[in-house]
């Protein structure tokens, strides 16, 4: 069943909160130590969470829009009291004193939250193969991997561990693992949901979203957990948007133009026949829909990989062994900061620190981390030019389907170009959301990622509602 489904059958007492929890532990039980989608399973206090919703439920109360919906975290999300390691030594064992927003408003919408999901180091990934905690396989295919840095997530959505998980989007973590896993993911606009509570990555990328079965869920819970936030200082003060209501309102009239940029070289024959595919679906359903072009996004993920690094090298500097992480003991305050990062951090993020603080360096701010900054401004420039003709915008979420464990592990380049189709909106700040839509030829899913100008979630999300009929239709 969906959340919507479930959240609907709790809240009319036709099922209670604690069965359906029991359900899902079992399930979890029974696969979790093949899949590794959890770093932590919270059983006892989401018992304790299930049984309060049907307390609620049989005095008359309305638990809210999520009663008694089982739903899992990345383990970057500050939980309080509870550990979160964002799958690294150096936060092993810490403890946050407080919730994320968004764990607060998934609390008070009646959710019951099961665990904490796997992820790559600080999220810097495309695998989930950096954890710390050893890597999270591919329900679909245990040989292959999730996609990350989400992967945990993606794989406990895709595994049925539980109907809603959130991640975080700094280059595309939500996104690519929903399509390589066949699952929804959403990364809002830069803004829309409050990052209190986030462990900080590359701060003006990062974004927290949903993975769900299907859009209708993605939507549910992108109203629940969106909204300002003043804890937040680049929380947007606006309303939330309606989404679940306006999701059959179809694409009849819509400009939806398909990127030309993102589907050349290095881009799967198969993946390019289901985006095909896609364009042909929503054409049917009456969006005129054509080639485009968005120049700049072809630069995207060099730009990328100087400015998040150097934001990283910046947020992760607190990781020294004072404030933060199990302590080396050296002889002098520096050794010890250096031998507690060593020991601490995992080879890609020492590798990204170490990207990231050259680029900031004197002498080569300029030539590196400056232009990168340029090609940012110019990527937006060229999407709202496309915007000017074009409601949304169709791409690939991943150039390839799920690839098998260690295959790009010895090749970080190999790795990076996984995330070339979805860096582009996370640089703009702008929305997207991946569908599945069919298999590859290997009969892996494949997920079409749909594009939106800022604050335009509701046409997307219809446009998604769309696709995923036309996919059921289909099979």
């Amino acid at each position: 069943m969906s959340a919507q489904e479930l959240a609907a059958a709790i809240r009319a007492g036709e099922r209670s909160a604690r069965d359906v929890l029991d359900e899902h532990l079992a399930t979890i039980e029974a696969r979790e130590p093949q899949i590794h989608a959890f770093n932590l399973v919270l059983a006892d206090e989401a018992r304790a969470a299930a049984e309060a919703i049907d307390r609620r439920v049989a005095a008359g109360e309305d638990p809210g829009p999520l009663a008694g919906v089982p739903v899992a975290l990345k383990d970057n999300l500050c939980t309080r009291g509870t550990p979160t390691t964002c799958s690294s030594r150096i936060l092993e064992g810490w403890c946050p004193p407080y919730d994320a927003t968004v764990v607060e408003r998934l609390r008070a919408a009646g959710a019951v939250i099961v665990g904490k999901t796997n992820l790559d180091e600080f999220a810097m990934g495309s695998s989930t193969e950096n954890s710390a905690f050893g890597p999270t396989r591919n329900p679909h295919d245990e040989t292959r991997v999730p996609g990350g840095s989400s992967g945990g997530s993606a794989a406990a959505v895709a595994a049925g561990f539980v109907p809603v998980a959130l991640g975080s989007d700094t280059g595309g973590s939500i996104r690519q693992p929903a399509a390589l896993c066949g699952v929804v993911g959403v990364k809002p606009t830069y803004g829309l949901v409050s990052r209190y509570g986030l462990v900080a990555f590359a701060s003006s990328l990062d974004q927290i979203g949903p993975l769900t079965t299907t859009v209708a869920d993605a939507a549910l819970v992108l109203e629940v957990i969106a909204g300002h936030d003043p804890r937040d200082s680049t929380s947007i003060p606006e309303p939330v948007p309606a989404l679940s209501a306006v999701l059959d309102h179809g694409v009849e009239g819509l400009r939806i133009g398909v990127v030309s940029e993102l589907l050349g070289q290095g881009v799967a024959a198969d993946v390019v026949a289901r985006v095909h595919a896609a364009a042909d679906a929503l054409a049917r359903a009456g969006a005129t829909v054509e080639p485009v072009s968005v120049p700049a996004v072809t630069y995207g993920l060099s730009a990328y990989y100087l400015i998040a690094p150097a934001e990283a090298s910046s947020n992760l500097a607190r990781y020294d062994g004072v404030r933060y992480g199990p302590r080396v003991d050296a002889a002098t305050t520096g050794e010890m900061m250096t031998a507690t990062r060593t020991r601490g951090f995992g080879a890609e993020v020492k590798r990204r620190i170490m990207l990231g603080t050259y680029a900031l360096s004197a002498g080569y701010y300029d030539a590196y981390y400056g232009k990168a900054l340029r090609v940012r401004t110019l990527i937006g420039r060229d999407f709202a030019a496309a915007y000017e003709h074009h409601d949304l915008l169709l791409s690939p979420t991943s150039p390839t389907t799920a690839f098998p464990l260690g295959d790009k592990t010895a090749d970080p380049l190999s790795m990076y170009l996984s995330d070339v189709c979805t860096i582009p909106s996370n640089l703009a700040g702008h929305p997207a959301v991946s569908v599945p839509f069919g298999t590859g030829a290997d009969g892996l899913p494949v997920g079409v990622q749909l594009l939106a100008p800022a604050l335009h979630e509701a046409t997307l999300l219809r446009a998604a509602a769309v696709l995923e009929l036309a996919r059921e239709e289909a099979s």
